[in-house]
């Protein structure tokens, strides 16, 4: 709010002054003040640009113009000694010194990424590692709920940043009219409240937010590239996005997928059939983990327990499939409630 009076008094002043100075000799005085309230709208937009640019582009954007400045003053020394007419020589020394800051003000930005402004000093480099170490949480990682178990478990270090509208998606969610989409977003909020309200783990929420993009995703992709963060997300589409983008990822179902039990084919086990399968006669059940097993033959006894043999193993990126068939001693138990599973060897 303190910038919003602040602009507006900056606009105000600025015009004021074109309208008591006449600025240039232009008639008449509300005429000068409009266009001192234009420059100062113009100045306010450049400013809402340079915030919008990291640390290192600012620096190499900076580092460019000075260049391009001083390059320019040489090319000007040059042309005040040619033999060319005063108001010539005046024009063409401008057009190279906007010509040459304007080339390295572009330059200089687009390689500002190739800087390490932690080598210039403390100043630089104060709040590097905490943003370094950051990550950005998606919306869907949030509803999933397992970030706040990974979290409060210390196998996740670092600051846990939530922008504000990833927020606004959540509350939306939270608010819907459909019944499984308000629950869900309740929960990703409940799992936020959980989180804050651990001492062990840190939770940000920031304003920053880019206007120019819609869509949430590139969003949570561009503040991760102005926090040098990594992206925390369990969404397939936006981690393939992320690496489109070279922005590193962590994605809580590789974990899941890393962390579930090893299972060779041949190994036997007793699972609980709880549907058909795609192809003929198959039956399918679950792990405890959630791993799908496909069981050839089984059709006809679901809800049943069966003894079977493991057969092979896909692992696929959405996760890992188990196919088996009945074990040749293998009998259908009595139904249960629970979809337990229990492995021999």
């Amino acid at each position: 709010m303190d910038l919003v009076v602040l602009r507006i008094l900056f606009v105000a002043l600025l015009a004021g002054i074109c309208y008591f100075l006449h600025p240039f000799g232009i008639e008449p005085p509300w005429v000068c003040a409009g266009l001192g309230a234009v420059s100062a709208c113009a100045v306010i937009v450049f400013e809402f640009r340079v915030r919008a640019l990291s640390l290192r582009r600012l620096i190499g954007a900076v580092t460019g113009s000075v260049l391009g400045i001083i390059g320019a003053a040489l090319f000007c020394a040059v042309l005040r000694n040619a033999p060319l007419e005063r108001v010539t020589s005046a024009v063409l020394q401008i057009f190279v010194l906007l010509l040459m800051t304007y080339i390295g003000l572009l330059v200089g930005a687009n390689k500002g990424d190739l800087l390490n402004p932690a080598a210039l000093g403390t100043v630089f480099s104060s709040d590097r590692p905490t943003r370094r170490s950051a990550k950005v949480l998606d919306t869907s990682v949030i509803i999933d709920g397992r970030i706040a178990d990974i979290a409060e478990a210390g196998f996740i270090d670092g600051m846990m940043v939530v922008p504000e509208f990833v927020l606004r998606e959540l509350q939306i969610v939270a608010d819907s009219t459909d019944g499984s989409k308000r629950q869900r977003g309740r929960r990703g909020l409940d799992m936020l409240q959980r989180m804050q309200s651990n001492n062990n783990i840190q939770v940000q929420i920031v304003p920053d937010d880019f206007p120019s993009i819609r869509e949430v995703d590139l969003k949570l992709l561009e503040l991760a590239k102005k926090w040098e963060a990594k992206v925390v997300t369990n969404d397939f589409n936006l981690n393939k996005v992320a690496h489109l983008h070279r922005v590193e990822v962590l994605n809580i179902n590789d974990l899941a997928n890393a962390l579930k039990p090893v299972v060779l084919p041949g190994e036997h086990m007793t699972v609980l059939i709880l549907k058909e399968g795609k192809e003929y006669n198959q039956g399918v059940g679950y792990l405890d983990d959630g791993t799908m097993v496909v069981v050839d033959h089984a059709r006809k006894l679901i809800g049943k327990s069966i003894e079977i043999s493991v057969t092979s193993v896909l692992q696929t990126a959405s996760g890992k499939m188990i196919f088996g068939k009945m074990d040749e001693n293998g009998k259908g138990g009595e139904p249960q409630r629970s979809g337990t599973v229990e492995m021999t060897h």
